[in-house]
């Protein structure tokens, strides 16, 4: 059976910047749980940041494989850079993904660290663009599938047909 990772705010963990969970009530997560195949993780708290802490964004115009390489950074809010705590998080996740046999993930979308599909564009004004977090860009790049939190659904069909 197949081991996921998942945010740990969706599972009711209050890890999130500003210091709350964003819990999803999807029913397949409370099957997955009670089977033992959830891994619930936060990189960010992984990488050392503190919870609750301001917002971080991607620098403008940057993806994430640039902040992998070393040629984009990641800021707070305040403009303190945090683009370190960010890798060393998602570099604990991919370790653990592997640890576990995780072959999924499933990851909050919007975030500088589990966007799948969106991160916020760098002004901290709500715009977003089409992008990955680190994290999820690391474990991607690593075999392992990233879903966002509107896709469970789907990567439970996914596995029910196995």
């Amino acid at each position: 059976m197949d081991k996921i990772l998942i945010s740990a705010c969706l599972m009711g963990d209050p890890v999130r910047y500003d210091g709350r969970a964003k819990t999803s009530a999807n029913p397949h997560l409370a099957r997955w749980q009670a089977q033992g195949r959830l891994i619930p993780h936060c990189p960010e708290v992984a990488g050392g940041l503190p919870t609750p802490r301001l917002p971080a964004e991607i620098e403008t115009g940057a993806i994430s494989g640039q902040v992998l390489t070393g040629k984009a950074r990641i800021y707070d809010s305040a403009g303190a850079d945090v683009t370190r705590a960010f890798l060393e998080g998602a570099k604990a996740t991919l370790a653990i993904a592997l640890a576990n046999g995780c072959r999924h993930a499933v990851l909050t979308d919007g975030s500088p660290s589990c966007g799948t599909s969106f991160i916020y564009a760098g002004h901290f004004d709500g715009r977003r663009t089409a992008g990955m977090g680190v994290t999820a860009a690391l474990l991607q790049s690593h075999g392992i599938r990233v879903w966002n939190d509107t896709q469970i659904d789907e990567l439970a069909a996914l596995l029910d047909r196995k």
